[in-house]
Formats: structure tokens, sequence, C-alpha cells
């Protein structure tokens, strides 16, 4: 198993271009570029607020996980236009291709992601043959996506991380109060989004399918994707109650952790923006190392993430704490 190495200290080196294409006015949109590559990753603005966070009692397709109905404030905060593709991810789980990728952009130092703590190689395929460029990354822990975000810190100088649950569900909602972020009818689902009833039991290319309304494309399905909470089926009541005042759920446990948005997978009730979905360890029931793999799933080529920054960043503690998840095996 690797070891935890410290990222923080390493000089983040960002090309006057790259600056030029980055803003810290969080009421602008900006795109990120990946320095040493010829990747880039477009981030949305999204603005703050409060909005009432779960489903009404007679919303159709609601679960008893998605209430009571709460008041959230949240910061603003950018977010991921798309869903992490394979074309990024495979530049943090392979070091050969950031390497291969670097030849090609003189000047750039891969010394700073050296340190690096990546995946273990997968011993399939993990697109299981569905797509690579320009699909979303898939098969990932949640383990493994907080430390791509880390990778991420260490090749920008800019701050990401998994989004909350909390800000997932704003961020999904755009505004809205209805089921799905385009309103009630899911006979227009397949205007929005990839799920069962046009799949054909595949994820596709992500950002074909229309934005919500603050430009953010497949919040509702494709891929699920990963928050940074650990799921509590009785979350809502406890917050309701005043019993829990931290903005997420830290993750204590290997499962199950919350996961958002519907899949490819899925039907529409799944889909919807107050939908909850625990993760579960059939994801990897397919794998034959024991302890199984922190980094791969075997069975859930239906979850993948997308990332966020928040306004305001954190502390190099505070960042270390985000980054330096617990290593929980499975046996």
């Amino acid at each position: 198993m690797q070891k935890f190495i410290a990222l923080f200290g390493v000089a983040c080196v960002i090309s006057a271009s790259s600056l030029a294409q980055v803003t810290d006015d969080v009421t602008k949109s900006y795109t990120q570029p990946i320095p040493g590559s010829t990747q880039v990753y477009d981030l949305v603005a999204i603005p703050g607020g409060e909005f009432m966070m779960g489903s009404p009692a007679a919303e159709k397709g609601r679960k008893p996980d998605e209430g009571p109905q709460h008041k959230v404030t949240i910061e603003p905060f950018w977010m991921g236009k798309m869903e992490v593709t394979w074309d990024l991810f495979d530049l943090f789980a392979f070091i050969n291709m950031e390497k291969e990728m670097a030849k090609r952009t003189p000047g750039f130092d891969l010394a700073k992601t050296d340190a690096a703590t990546r995946p273990s190689p997968p011993y399939v395929d993990m697109s299981f043959g569905m797509g690579r460029e320009g699909y979303p990354a898939i098969n990932m822990t949640q383990y493994s996506a907080i430390h791509f975000c880390a990778w991420l810190y260490a090749k920008t100088g800019i701050f990401y991380r998994l989004p909350t649950e909390a800000e997932w569900e704003y961020a999904c909602r755009a505004g809205t109060k209805t089921p799905y972020s385009f309103g009630a009818d899911a006979k227009q689902l397949g205007e929005y989004a990839w799920f069962t009833g046009n799949s054909d039991g595949s994820y596709k290319q992500v950002g074909k399918k229309k934005p919500n309304p603050w430009g953010l494309h497949d919040m509702h399905g494709n891929v699920m994707e990963w928050t940074l909470d650990q799921y509590y089926p009785d979350y809502y009541a406890k917050k309701a109650k005043g019993e829990v005042k931290e903005p997420y759920a830290k993750v204590t446990e290997l499962y199950p952790n919350a996961v958002r948005g519907g899949s490819w997978d899925d039907d529409a009730p799944v889909l919807r923006s107050a939908a909850r979905t625990p993760s579960n360890a059939s994801w990897k029931m397919l794998d034959p190392q024991a302890p199984k793999s922190e980094w791969w799933l075997t069975s859930a080529s239906f979850v993948g993430f997308r990332v966020v920054r928040p306004a305001k960043k954190p502390s190099e503690e505070e960042i270390k704490a985000y980054y330096n998840p617990p290593l929980i095996e499975e046996y």
C-alpha cells in the first residue's frame, strides 16, 4: 500500500497563460488549465444562498432519508461544469501517462506531483469498454477521488475537493424547488439526462444533454457522483433537531458514503435533485484481492465525480485534513 506523502510544501508553478484564465472572482466561471498537459477543466461560479435541502413529503418517488426538509446556507463556490473524464483522471492514475504528456509541454516540472499518492494499477480496463475519451471516469472509490483532488492541488496550486452533499444538492437544484432542476415532469428527463430510459446500457460522453439553470451538465444521470459525506439515513432528522451542526458528515467508516445524481443504470426517481444513494460493499463484488483495493471499485460502472473549489481557501492544516482521509481497508 502506498503511503500518504505530504504534497503541500511543493512549489506549484503555474504559467502566465494559466493565471490569465483562473480567477478569484467567485461571480465568474473559468477554465482551469492542467499544467504539463493539454487538458483543461471548466468550472462554473455558483452563487451563495439558502435553500431547503431534502424533498417535501408529497414528492413522487421520495424516500424517508430525504426528510425532513431543512434550511441550509451555502457559501459561494465553483463547481465542475461536467464530471471528471478519463482524459484527466488517467493523468493522475498513471504516472507514465502524465510524464508522456509533460514531454509535449516543455518547461513543466513534474517534480511537484512526484509525491502524489496514486492508485494501484487496475487489473482490468475500468471503463469496461464503454468508452474513454470524453467519457466520465468511473469505478474509483471516494478515497481515490479525494486523492485526485490532492494531485490536482499539487498540479495547479488551486484547492479543489469533493462537494458536500448540501453543496451538491444546492448546485443541482440551481434555485429550483421541483423534483428535477427542469421541473416536475419526468417525461422531459431525456432532454437533460442519461438514465435507463435512453442509455442503452452504458454511460455517455459528458455534456451531451441540456444543462441545469446554472450551466451544469449531467447533474441528473450519466454517472452518480461522490460527495464528501458519510451517509446516514437519519442525518436530516438530526439536522432539523439541531443535533448536527457540521457542514457535512465526516467519514469514519468505509460504508456507506453519500453518492448523488443517479446514473445511466437508474430509473427516473433516483435522478431527482433530493435523491440520496448510499455506497455499498457490493460495488467491490468482483475484486479478488485481500484486502480489496482502496482505489478501485469493480462493480460500480455507474459512479464518478466532479470537483468544487470554495471561495475561501482553507488553511494548510485544513487542506491536509481534506486530502488525508482515513484509509479503511476491506477484507
